[in-house]
């Protein structure tokens, strides 16, 4: 069966679509992550939205709703236990090590199929059914629209926090938000890559795009792109003949480019440089 008849059922429609979605909201919001240092902020969410994940199939058989809900709990909980800087990595420590004994033991009274708790770790792409992409849709325009809302003030605190402060800007609160905003992100990158490999979409973009590009509004859009190669182009490769899971076309992807990124970014940065040079020369 080749790509074309694939393309033509819905299971990969679906794919594709989510796919997209979740490509283009972890390209907005991963270069804040990496300028705020929230790295491990993404893998703890991302670990703890398999403890809620377990408590939905357990509670409900829906793991979607479950990892939703358990991000954004553990997202307000390091938001408050973390909020200097230095306490957010041990927060997030003691958070997740909590979490994750939890979900083991919820996952542990599941009676359902093994493939189910697999796809919380792993994804499951193609298991997106009608509902979760009403669903993906409806969280990506909230995600979307939260972050143009605050982009600046986010920017702002992110690149200067302390000169923000002073100016008057809520970082607490914003700082607050945006673990929200990334909690939800992390549930709908999961449903691709699982809670295990999310940061090859929440993270690899965006440490790509800062090797390319240099003004904020650039990286986010290099970023975009990049996720948006990774993610379409592993459903599409998946696609193509193989039993190789999308997960690791997507990770190997994102990954590639990453290098790539590394190999040609020092190159683009001293053209910059050159161009910047010359234009300063030309003004005086």
């Amino acid at each position: 069966m080749g790509l074309g008849n694939y393309l033509a059922l819905p299971f990969a429609q679906h794919a594709l679509l989510a796919g997209t979605l979740i490509a283009i909201i972890c390209g907005v919001i991963g270069p804040f992550v990496i300028a705020r240092q929230m790295a491990f902020a993404v893998h703890g969410a991302a670990e703890l939205s398999f403890t809620g994940a377990a408590a939905g199939l357990v509670v409900a058989g829906n793991p979607i709703a479950g990892a939703l809900m358990g991000s954004v709990v553990v997202a307000g909980l390091i938001g408050v236990l973390g909020e200097k800087p230095r306490e957010r990595d041990s927060a997030i420590g003691v958070v997740l090590a909590a979490g994750l004994g939890l979900g083991v033991l919820l996952l542990s009274h599941y009676q359902g199929f093994a493939s189910a708790a697999t796809n919380i770790l792993f994804g499951n792409i193609f298991g997106v059914s009608r509902g979760d992409l009403f669903l993906l849709v409806g969280l990506a325009l909230v995600v979307l629209l939260a972050m143009m809302t605050i982009y600046r003030p986010l920017l702002f605190s992110s690149v200067d926090p302390e000169l923000a402060k002073a100016r008057g800007v809520p970082t607490r609160l914003l700082g607050i938000l945006f673990l929200v905003l990334l909690a939800v992100t992390v549930t709908e990158a999961a449903q691709i890559v699982g809670t295990l490999l999310v940061l090859s979409l929440a993270i690899t973009p965006a440490a790509a795009a800062q090797r390319i590009a240099a003004a904020p509004l650039a990286v986010t859009g290099v970023s975009i792109g990049i996720a948006l190669v990774a993610t379409d182009g592993g459903i599409l490769l998946s696609l193509n003949g193989t039993t190789v899971p999308p997960t690791v076309f997507v990770t190997g992807l994102s990954f590639g480019l990453y290098v790539l990124a590394r190999l040609i970014g020092p190159t683009l940065a001293r053209r910059r440089r050159e161009r910047l040079r010359v234009l300063r020369a030309a003004e005086v």
